[in-house]
């Protein structure tokens, strides 16, 4: 039976009812209310749980807030991973929204709400995605490797994701190609017309060409990728190695003649980087040489969709594809594959398509 007791101020008032579970074989539980019926509830579930052979302590979890476990995960594994910036941003939004919450009060309904509250004041349904798939890898971190029992399991697996976000298909189109090159060459940026010809010739991600920076808040900017060095360029046999892409493999990238002729053109620079410039500067610049060639809605990463279409359109087979792009599986390939429907038309007439008379 458990023992429900008032708390008094030095006053004599009431001030909490703190409910007391002992049972043999269990660790005693005990827990504060402000009301007696709380207390009362709170007892009999416990109570019940027990005589079913399925209690959980919640303690360790009601301790704990959420803040705590997102400090943890920052501290102990996010040093390990390759893509830190997005991460940490999507920590600070968890954190100012649920940080001050315990992890056992963390429900299927505290996250169905949060998910639509989210989606309501118009943040896109992928970025509310990126947040409930960080909470469920630091839910199943608590449990399987931490060892904080989480009395309802991860929640997260337990609400409706958001549907995922439409991938974005844009392509050059057009004479775009010519009037973006032709706003790149006018630059004050010299390093912006390579740049921009060297990615879409080799599918290459901004931080694999190009030296980055990020800043966490207030604090000072941290080097998150080199970029492309001379060292990593194999002349003779025209490939490009990357020791440290994004999902932490090396990847061998074929050099085009174009591409080529694009790295012949460049100085040598004094600390070894094949472009002395950072995405940042690049960044700015191809904003401003898309407003000049009056090209509207393109980013500098589609040039990576446009570059791994264009391989497609070549010829090459999906496998081929993804030994030059890194993609892992064709499902994520198909992410950044958008053929122009008037080339594979193009293609059906040629003999290899026809079909047999």
């Amino acid at each position: 039976m458990a023992n429900i007791r008032a708390r008094h101020n030095k006053d004599g008032k009431i001030t909490s009812w703190q409910a007391r579970v002992i049972r043999k074989g269990y660790p005693d539980q005990v827990k504060s209310f402000g009301t007696k019926r709380s207390a009362e509830v709170w007892a009999r579930n416990i109570e019940s749980e027990m005589d079913k052979g399925v209690f959980v302590s919640r303690a360790e979890a009601e301790r704990t807030t959420l803040k705590d476990l997102l400090e943890r995960y920052v501290r102990e594994i996010l040093p390990s991973k390759k893509s830190q910036q997005a991460v940490r941003s999507v920590a600070k939004i968890l954190n100012e929204h649920l940080g001050k919450r315990s992890v056992a009060s963390i429900t299927p309904s505290v996250l169905a709400s949060y998910r639509d509250t989210r989606l309501e004041t118009g943040i896109t349904s992928q970025t509310v995605r990126h947040e409930l798939a960080l909470l469920s890898r630091l839910f199943n971190l608590a449990s399987k490797e931490w060892g904080m029992a989480l009395p309802m399991g991860n929640p997260t697996l337990q609400i409706r994701m958001p549907a995922q976000s439409k991938a974005r298909d844009r392509r050059l189109v057009g004479d775009e190609e010519t009037r973006l090159l032709d706003a790149c060459a006018g630059s004050r940026n010299p390093w912006l017309r390579p740049v921009v010809i060297f990615a879409i010739e080799t599918a290459m991600r901004s931080g694999e060409i190009l030296e980055t920076w990020k800043s966490d808040g207030d604090d000072k900017p941290r080097k998150i990728t080199s970029g492309l060095m001379w060292t990593e360029i194999d002349p003779a046999n025209k490939v490009a190695t990357l020791p440290l892409t994004k999902n932490g493999e090396i990847r061998r990238v074929p050099l085009s003649p174009a591409a080529r002729d694009v790295l012949r053109t460049l100085p040598r620079s004094l600390d070894g980087r094949v472009f002395e410039t950072t995405y940042d500067a690049i960044h700015q610049s191809f904003v401003r040489a898309c407003r000049r060639a009056n090209i509207s809605d393109l980013r500098f990463h589609d040039l990576r969709h446009e570059a791994t279409s264009r391989f497609f359109e070549r010829g090459f087979n999906p496998m081929q594809v993804a030994t030059i792009t890194g993609h892992k599986t064709l499902q994520m390939l198909k992410r950044y594959t958008h053929l122009k429907a008037e080339d594979l038309a193009d293609m059906m007439e040629t003999p290899q398509f026809q079909r047999p008379s």
